[in-house]
């Protein structure tokens, strides 16, 4: 069974969950999915990002601080289920803070043969390697891939 480290920022599509179920041919596949959705912390790349891909109408982002706990919950509970409901194995948790903190721990402890970022295109990041995967190369011994997410 092949082991993945599956790091998000919002709830998986059906054709994200096609997308790493399928990465593997017919080899079962486990996931430990770590989703951390990008805060305040975040908002100025954000806001960069969305003027860079003409998005200005979502350039300007307001978050309700209490709602952003429920819904990564709901959301990685989304994405749990339909994992599951495509036959891998699934596990993970909301990480509060940067998800690469715990990251070389999480592979170590589950014996992970390789880490996936899936996540939306964030420009600014990406051209200064700031972005999750960039990063992650830095700190796991196994091999990271960064993917897309879908629109839908």
């Amino acid at each position: 069974m092949f082991k993945t480290v599956l790091m998000i920022e919002k709830a998986l599509s059906d054709a994200d969950v096609e997308l790493v179920t399928t990465l593997h041919g017919d080899e079962k596949v486990s996931f430990v999915v770590l989703m951390q959705p990008r805060g305040r912390q975040d908002e100025l790349l954000r806001a960069l990002d969305d003027v860079a891909l003409g998005h200005l109408d979502k350039a300007v982002h307001e978050h309700d601080d209490e709602s952003v706990p429920t819904v990564a919950e709901e959301s990685l509970e989304h994405s749990l289920r339909h994992l599951r409901e495509a036959g891998a194995e699934a596990t993970g948790r909301v990480v509060e803070d940067n998800p690469l903190d715990g990251l070389r721990s999480v592979v170590e402890e589950h014996g992970a043969d390789e880490v996936l970022v899936l996540t939306s295109p964030h420009f600014v990041e990406e051209f200064f390697h700031r972005d999750w995967a960039s990063r992650a190369r830095h700190k796991v011994g196994v091999p990271v891939l960064k993917l897309f997410a879908s629109d839908s």
